[in-house]
């Protein structure tokens, strides 16, 4: 932990608090005028007192709830049996006696998990790939069909024009 268990801020503004709060007693019987600017600043300086302690009991609470985390080398530290001719034992502090191996299994498992989920979003794509190519066709076909429409609209209008001018 750092200075004063982190709690450094709290005791500087208690510090800060508690001086104008002597202040405060000191100061306004020769000076009333003053009596306003400590009704402000005293309640204020002590708040934030509270505060100062509070975010750090709960950053305390929240580091601590969590436990301590271990890395895969702090949890397998090599240690040397004094009989065993040379043999090298893991030693895991209370992590349920499978010698360090339940972060490689979870590694496992998350890996496997995360490659059916790939496989899953790779199926969905091929899907919409396959989707999208028809949906181009049909639009391919439906931009021949409206070019027809037009084609013979045009050929009527030609046609309506032949005849009017005969």
């Amino acid at each position: 932990m750092g200075y004063l268990y982190n709690h450094l801020a709290t005791v500087v503004c208690g510090a800060f608090a508690a001086a104008l709060s002597i202040a405060w007693a000191l100061m306004v019987p020769e000076y009333p005028l003053l009596n306003f600017v400590f009704i402000m600043a005293v309640p204020i300086a002590w708040f934030l007192v509270a505060m100062c302690w509070l975010a750090q009991k709960s950053t305390d609470y929240a580091h601590s709830a969590h436990g301590e985390k271990k890395s895969l080398t702090s949890a397998a530290q090599p240690a040397s049996s004094p009989g065993g001719g040379g043999q090298v034992a893991l030693a895991a502090a209370g992590d349920g006696g499978d010698g360090g191996r339940r972060p490689e299994a979870e590694l496992a498992a998350a890996k496997e998990r995360l490659s059916r989920e790939l496989d899953a979003v790779k199926d969905d794509a091929r899907l919409k790939d396959t989707e999208i190519a028809r949906l181009k066709g049909e639009i391919s076909d439906l931009q021949t069909l409206v070019q027809i429409e037009s084609l013979r609209a045009e050929l009527a209008n030609l046609k309506a024009l032949a005849a009017r001018g005969r």
